[in-house]
């Protein structure tokens, strides 16, 4: 792959290194001022953007499945390559630090991938390649990570030696302040169900109500829900009605039946027409889609429904897509979400439901962050190469990290992000490996701020498995797992069989019946393999 020469991320990343060095390896810097010390003045607030200049920044929307568009941004190399990199044997992945020192990337609270994969793989059947997305693994699961005492991130990097020839694993994790129902700000929700034939596989449209039914049931005083349901055409089966009207939005979910085709154009319009007449500035405006992504009728080359959601996503109305069923629309599911500004779930059993809009209500809906991304810049002296694992329809060009135009990800209360990276080391690596920054925007007055930290060799734990900390080891399994299913590489050398006992081993030291889980389909995996 051919990296050209950029000189603004040269020197971003030597003054990077400069200022980390001038802080110390491994300490925690909180949220920088912007630019000096704090959150910026005023006058440094991005302005307002409109549908069209924020779809026009996004340049990883596609027309149809396989055809890619044009990158908005032909600076962006990083970002039109990325498509090819995932099928790329992994030295054809590496980063040389002499030539790109600096990792960018927006954030990704996505975890569809591995709900998905886990129906698949309970049914016997392996995923595809390319519904398999490391990140997405990774952030399936519980992390330890402190909360920042405000409403930005903390930034958590911590690392460990891997056998091999100088070998490293290094992980970057970004939490933000967790929240409880009733301190959250409330929420105009609509939910745009697909009500198509193909919802008629046996309890698909049921687990669609009983999610919907769950929903409702959590909700406060100060929020409202409508119901648009769409097959052929779309409808609108409550208006906009306050929560506190339960036994009216019951009743609505419970009118849903099954008709005919999918017109998922149609459901998103009829949507975001109910989510705009009904806009609340103080609240969450957010289209909550419930379908298996399967759209056959309207416009079904996708590009009119990324751009009609992109548009809605720049005047505050985001989009959660909620996964069902055994065949699904991965791809479509996943960009609707990225350019709504969203994130994009799988809910495959009554269990799913519960974590999705009980467990994690507060953090499905509230927003902590707008346009969130991350960069890290290595030192060339200690670091000679690096590799992101994931994260290869999220890259940004090194320039776009501090471009507030340019889209990142929307990030709730009490998320973790978590970024893997295998690094290879220079013989007798010591002083600061690498710093990671996270740039955000408040949700409400979009003024930016940033918070980082860095990591030196002397951080590294001496062995991954023995001395690194038990959600890293988690983490590194559920991305070697991805890594096996995509592309049968290997993280760490290590093989699927020690996958399925390093798995079973930490299930008993975290007492984490989702790790648990993981260690099991593990072992179908390799069954079927």
């Amino acid at each position: 792959m051919t990296y050209r020469y950029r000189p603004l991320a040269t020197a971003l990343a030597v003054l990077a290194l400069l200022s980390a060095a001038a802080c110390g390896g491994g300490s925690e810097q909180g949220s920088v001022p912007m630019p000096a010390s704090g959150r910026s003045g005023p006058s440094e607030i991005a302005p307002p953007r409109d549908g069209d200049d924020r779809a026009a920044s996004r340049g990883r929307a596609t027309t149809r499945a396989g055809e890619a568009e044009e990158p908005a941004d032909t600076d962006s190399a990083e970002t039109s390559e990325s498509a090819e990199s995932s099928a790329a044997p992994e030295a054809e992945r590496s980063h040389d630090t002499a030539a790109e020192q600096i990792s960018t990337f927006s954030l990704d609270v996505d975890t569809a991938s591995y709900g998905y994969s886990r129906r698949l793989l309970g049914e016997g059947r392996w995923p595809e390649a390319g519904q398999v997305r490391p990140e997405e693994f990774v952030n399936s699961f519980a992390q330890d990570y402190a909360e920042p005492e405000d409403d930005g991130f903390v930034v958590h990097m911590d690392g460990a030696r891997t056998p091999g020839n100088g070998t490293a694993l290094l992980r970057v994790g970004l939490q933000t302040r967790g929240t409880d129902a009733e301190s959250r700000r409330p929420a105009n929700l609509t939910f745009v169900v697909d009500v198509s034939g193909s919802m008629g596989e046996p309890g698909r449209l049921d687990l669609v109500r009983e999610a919907l039914h769950r929903l409702v049931d959590q909700l406060g005083p100060g929020d409202r829900v409508s119901v648009v349901a769409f097959s052929e055409a779309a409808e609108v089966v409550l208006p906009m009605t306050p929560a506190t009207e339960k036994d009216r939005l019951h009743a609505a979910v419970e009118r849903l039946a099954v008709q005919q085709s999918t017109n998922l154009e149609a459901g998103l319009t009829q949507g975001y027409d109910e989510a705009a007449a009904s806009f609340r500035p103080a609240a969450v405006n957010r289209v909550v889609l419930l379908s298996d992504g399967l759209a056959n009728t309207g416009d079904t080359t996708w590009q009119g429904i990324l751009d009609r959601v992109a548009e809605a996503a720049g005047k505050k109305i985001t989009l959660l897509c909620v996964g069902v069923g055994r065949d699904y629309g991965d791809e479509l599911m996943e960009q609707l979400a990225d350019n709504g500004d969203g994130a994009a779930v799988y809910v495959g059993s009554a269990d799913d439901a519960r974590k999705v809009f009980v467990e994690q209500l507060a953090t499905n809906l509230d927003l902590r962050a707008r346009d969130a991304k991350a960069q890290v810049v290595f030192n060339p002296s200690a670091v000679t190469s690096y590799r992101l694992i994931g994260y290869e329809n999220r890259r940004i060009a090194a320039g776009d990290f501090r471009d507030d135009a340019k889209d990142g990800g929307e990030i709730g209360p009490g998320h973790s992000v978590t970024a893997l990276y295998e690094v290879r080391l220079r013989d007798g690596a010591s002083g600061q490996l690498a710093t990671a920054t996270v740039r955000w925007q408040d949700p409400d007055t979009r003024a930016p701020a940033e918070a980082s930290r860095s990591l030196g060799a002397r951080d590294l734990a001496a062995s991954l498995w023995e001395g690194a900390a038990p959600r890293f080891q988690v983490d590194v399994v559920a991305a070697g797992f991805a890594e096996y299913l995509r592309t049968r590489e290997r993280i760490a050398g290590v093989a699927p069989a020690d996958l399925v006992s390093h798995a079973t081993r930490l299930a008993a030291s975290t007492e984490d019946p989702a790790v648990t889980e993981l260690a099991g389909l593990i072992k179908q995996a390799v069954a079927l393999d």
